[in-house]
């Protein structure tokens, strides 16, 4: 039972990260990619694993969010200073850009069931999403609206088996990276969407009193999942020929499953989208708090406090401003889940700095060889996919030709490279003395 119990709690996790925003994503890299993406997303899931693992056994074992361990390892003044506007901004604002895509995603599957103007069901959405939150039991409400996304994710695993996919096709998608033309954009973004940096600060916020064992069977069984689902999603995505959209999928699994799985479908993705726009805010605030309190009964950041409402509230409006915006949701939930993927390599590296600090972690509960090579591999990639994701941005903004996959990997090399150098001295200095890093 306890066990079970680990699972569901651990599920507000896999409802943060199965949001408008992996259907989307997920669905167009079947669309136009077939499964040639499919290793971004298996990737994706390790990855997003191994972080949430590192961050929740931060906070078992030294009894300290993610969050106050990152701002009490560094001195006071300018690096801490530093520290604390570059997460906190990163984090708030990959929020802010999730928040985005959340709301209109969960607008286009409402507008699937419902003859209403998009407007009104933004602003029905936001209004739900703003008493949950101020109810202060969101975690639980997220819960809830988990089990329906998971029935969304079983119609989207069983329209993937009945399509009869090609399994060498799958298997060779899996495990054989590749980036062709014009999808390093949607391979980031595959890795934003289920790696989230701010789903670290949330994780960590709910580890608090758990045990090591259930919490990593709780945490994987979720995990897994939610890898499986978005496989699903992206295995129906090449059924579907063209532009991706919400009603071609929606065709799609009406085709193989009867009529009822098109509101299935619509109910799902709305889940998706609002219980995603409960924890982003809630996530934003909770890292504002751990980061910015003067300890754990500071009343400035109690859950009712101006403060603490104000940050999730923001976040809310952000949200809202696009909900009634008109503005297509694909375009902005792709645009936020690349956002992310290049937030990503921040939150990795102050993370894997963190668990491999005696002072917080002792000798034991250390990150191992093991451990360490598993989190440097993942933020090598990140920042590797990163920086790609960067350049052919700007090579866009400047009328450029877009590069070549060669030269995107060649310039991610580098500024994995670039970052490599000085985390290895931070750890090496860690692992000998136990020393905070001095910048």
């Amino acid at each position: 039972m306890r066990r079970l119990a680990s699972v569901a709690l651990w599920s507000v996790i896999a409802a943060a990260f199965i949001g408008p925003g992996t259907v989307t994503t997920a669905a167009t890299a079947g669309s136009r990619f077939g499964f040639d993406l499919l290793w971004a997303l298996l990737f994706s899931t390790v990855a997003c694993l191994v972080l949430q693992e590192a961050s929740a056994r931060l906070t078992v074992v030294s009894g300290r969010n993610l969050g106050e361990a990152l701002r009490d390892r560094y001195p006071a003044g300018w690096p801490r200073a530093a520290m604390l506007v570059l997460v906190l901004g990163a984090i708030v604002l990959g929020c802010a850009a999730y928040e985005a895509g959340n709301i209109l995603g969960g607008v286009a599957g409402a507008a699937l069931a419902l003859p209403l103007a998009p407007e009104l069901l933004a602003l029905v959405s936001v209004a739900i999403a703003a008493v949950l939150l101020a109810s202060q039991s969101p975690r639980r409400v997220a819960q809830v609206l988990s089990l329906l996304v998971a029935v969304m994710g079983l119609a989207f695993l069983t329209t993937a088996l009945l399509l009869r996919p090609s399994f060498a096709g799958i298997l060779r998608g899996s495990l054989w990276p590749g980036l062709p033309e014009g999808s390093s954009l949607i391979a980031l973004g595959l890795v934003g969407t289920t790696v989230v940096p701010y789903n670290l600060f949330l994780g960590s916020g709910i580890a608090r009193g758990q045990e090591l064992g259930e919490l990593r069977f709780g945490l994987a069984v979720a995990v897994l999942l939610g890898g499986a689902i978005s496989a699903g999603v992206l295995v129906v995505g090449t059924a579907s020929a063209g532009e991706m959209s919400f009603a071609k999928l929606a065709a799609i699994l009406g085709e193989r499953l009867g009529d009822w799985a098109r509101p299935l479908f619509a109910a799902g993705l709305f889940a998706a989208g609002l219980s995603s726009a409960v924890t982003a805010p809630l996530a934003a605030a909770i890292t504002a708090r751990s980061l910015l309190a003067e300890g754990p009964d500071d009343p400035r950041w109690r859950d009712g406090a101006a403060r603490y409402r104000a940050i999730w509230g923001g976040v809310l409006a952000i949200g809202l401003l696009f909900g009634v915006s008109g503005v297509q949701p694909i375009p902005v939930i792709l645009v936020a889940q690349a956002l992310n993927g290049i937030l990503l390599p921040v939150t990795a590296v102050v993370l894997l700095l963190a668990v491999n600090d005696r002072r917080l972690m002792g000798e034991e509960a250390m990150n191992g060889l093991t451990s360490n090579a598993m989190m440097g591999c993942v933020t090598v990639v990140t920042v590797l996919l990163g920086a790609a994701g960067v350049v052919r941005a700007a090579a866009r903004a400047a009328g450029w030709p877009t590069p070549v996959a060669g030269t995107l990997v060649a310039v991610g090399g580098a500024a994995a490279l670039g970052v490599a150098v000085p985390v290895v001295r931070a750890l090496w200095r860690l692992r000998r003395a136990g020393l905070r890093p001095t910048g």
